[in-house]
C-alpha cells in the first residue's frame, strides 16, 4: 500500500495525461458492454434503446488508436526520445509485445467466448517500431493511406481459404486476425501522430474533435446514403469494401469509426483540461475520477473482466463458453460496478494497476536503462 496521498497524487497529478486516462476507461467499460451486452449494430440518435451500440466494434477500435497515443507518450510525447533513448524504447516496447501476446493466449485459454485483442494489440506494437521516430505529418499521412487502401486488399485476405482450415483458424487466434493488423496499424499510427502534436495544446485537442467529428460524419454519412445492407455486403467486392458494419474493417468504418476515436480522444482530453489556466484538472475530470482510474489500469482491467467471466460462468453455467446463457445472467452492471470500484481503490491506495506495474517492472529489469540514458519517465 502507498498510500492515499501518493496514489492521489499518480493518478491527477501532472505527469498523467487525464483525459487520455478517461478514453481508455471509456474503451475498457465500451468493451465490455460489446462483449456482455446483446448489441445490434444500428445506431439512431433518436431511439435512446439504441445508443449502447455504439460500443460494438467502435469500442476496440478506440482501444487501438489509444495504443498509438500511449506509445507515443512512453517516448516522450511531442518531444520523442532519440539515439540510445530510442533505442531502449522500442526494446522494451518489443518486450511489452511479448508479454501482450503470452498474457492473451492466457486469457484465450480460458474458454471465455471473445475474440481477444491483446494479440493484436501486441503485433500493432511491433508494427510500429519503426514508426516512432516519424513526425506528425508523416504519422498521419501514413495513416490516411493505409485507412484508404488497405480496406480494399484486406476484402481479398479475408477471402483467402486459409482461414477456412484448422492451421487457418489457430493463426487467426494466435496473430489476432479478428483485428486485422493491415488495416488496424492506421488507428495505432493516428495516435501515435496525435501524442507527437502535444495533446496538452488546446488547439490540438479542438483539432482532434473537429477533424475527428468530420471524418465521422463522413464515414457514416457515406454508409447511410448509399443504402446499402448486410446482403450487398456479403454479394459483390465492392460491397464488402463500402460498408460501415462494426468489425468489418470496411472503408467507411475505418474512417468513420477512426474518425470517432480521434475526436472522443481529443474530446475527453479537452473536457478533463480547465479553460482558465493551464495544468490543473476540471470539474469534469474530477467528476469522472473512477472512469479514468479504469483508464489509468488498461491491461489490469480488461484482463480482470475476462479472468471474472471465465470463472463465474465456470461456476455458474458449468461452460465459461456458454456466450447466451452468460449474457443472459445480466452481468454487464455488476461487473463494470464491480471493476470501476476495484479501480479506483487500487489506483488511490495501491498505485499502478497489477499488470501494468508487473509489465514496466519486468521491462526495466531484462532492459536497464545504462548509465547515458535519462532516468527521468515521460508521461503516460
Amino acid at each position: 500500500m502507498i498510500g492515499l496521498a501518493r496514489g492521489w497524487d499518480q493518478l491527477n497529478g501532472p505527469r498523467r495525461v487525464a483525459g487520455v486516462d478517461l478514453a481508455r476507461g471509456l474503451a475498457v467499460i465500451g468493451m465490455l458492454a460489446a462483449h456482455l451486452l446483446w448489441l445490434g449494430d444500428s445506431v439512431e440518435l433518436g431511439d435512446p434503446s439504441t445508443w449502447a451500440n455504439l460500443a460494438s466494434g467502435r469500442s476496440s477500435i478506440l482501444f487501438a488508436t489509444l495504443a498509438g497515443v500511449s506509445l507515443g507518450l512512453l517516448t516522450g510525447g511531442a518531444r520523442p526520445v532519440t539515439g540510445r533513448r530510442l533505442g531502449i524504447a522500442r526494446r522494451r516496447i518489443a518486450l511489452r509485445a511479448a508479454i501482450l501476446w503470452v498474457l492473451g493466449m492466457l486469457l484465450i485459454a480460458t474458454g471465455v467466448p471473445v475474440y481477444v485483442i491483446l494479440p493484436a494489440y501486441a503485433l500493432l506494437f511491433l508494427l510500429a517500431l519503426p514508426a516512432l521516430a516519424l513526425p506528425a505529418g508523416a504519422l498521419f499521412g501514413t495513416a490516411g493511406a493505409i485507412a484508404v487502401v488497405m480496406p480494399f486488399v484486406q476484402v481479398l485476405l479475408d477471402d483467402l481459404p486459409l482461414w477456412a482450415t484448422p492451421p487457418g483458424e489457430a493463426l487467426a487466434l494466435v496473430i489476432g486476425w479478428q483485428y486485422p493488423f493491415p488495416v488496424w496499424i492506421a488507428f495505432v499510427l493516428a495516435g501515435l501522430g496525435l501524442a507527437r502534436l502535444d495533446l496538452s495544446r488546446r488547439t490540438v485537442q479542438l483539432g482532434a474533435v473537429l477533424v475527428g467529428g468530420v471524418l465521422a460524419t463522413v464515414g457514416y454519412g457515406l454508409n447511410a446514403v448509399s443504402g446499402l445492407g448486410p446482403a450487398d455486403e456479403w454479394a459483390s467486392y465492392l460491397g464488402a469494401v463500402w460498408t460501415a458494419r462494426a468489425h468489418s474493417s470496411g472503408l467507411l468504418e475505418v474512417i468513420g469509426s477512426g474518425g470517432l476515436a480521434v475526436a472522443t480522444i481529443g474530446a475527453c482530453v479537452l473536457a478533463c483540461a480547465p479553460w482558465w489556466r493551464p495544468g490543473g484538472m476540471s470539474p469534469i475530470g474530477w467528476g469522472v475520477l473512477p472512469i479514468r482510474a479504469v483508464g489509468a489500469m488498461p491491461l489490469s482491467a480488461y484482463t480482470a473482466q475476462l479472468v471474472a467471466w471465465a470463472i463465474i460462468a465456470a461456476v455458474v453455467l458449468g461452460d465459461p463458453g456458454d456466450l447466451q446463457g452468460f449474457r443472459d445472467l445480466d452481468p454487464f452492471w455488476p461487473l463494470t460496478i464491480a471493476l470501476v470500484i476495484a479501480a479506483t481503490a487500487w489506483a488511490l491506495l495501491l498505485g499502478r494497476g497489477p499488470l501494468e506495474a508487473a509489465t514496466d517492472r519486468m521491462t526495466r529489469v531484462l532492459i536497464p536503462d545504462g548509465p547515458a540514458a535519462e532516468s527521468t519517465r515521460p508521461p503516460r
